[in-house]
């Protein structure tokens, strides 16, 4: 079980954009790509078949799941997570310092 998730709120805690949240837009493996953060320029050539225009194009680029925390509203802070076996043998994430179910 991934202690991140598509669409979780997440705070950077590492980099050039340290401190800042955004929600998580998808996940490749170990990286995460998280709305609007570590914005990165790529030169694209154009292609009139895919109605494509060329430039130089803004868009975010991945980061290392290492480098983001799962936000948790109630303390206003990122926290570390917990996976917790259910008796039925389901898995729930947990925050670790209040035990508080991430998905309710």
């Amino acid at each position: 079980m991934n202690r991140i998730k598509k669409g979780d709120r997440v705070v950077v805690i590492a980099g050039k954009d340290k401190g800042k949240q955004g929600d998580v837009v998808s996940i490749h493996g170990d990286r995460v790509v998280v709305a609007n953060i570590n914005m990165v320029k790529r030169h694209t050539k154009p292609n009139p078949q895919a109605g494509q225009p060329g430039g130089v194009i803004e868009r975010e680029g991945s980061i290392h799941v290492s480098n983001v925390m799962l936000f948790n509203p109630a303390s206003g802070k990122g926290e570390r997570i917990g996976i917790k076996k259910l008796e039925d043998g389901r898995k729930l994430r947990v925050f670790r310092s209040s035990g508080e179910a991430v998905d309710a």
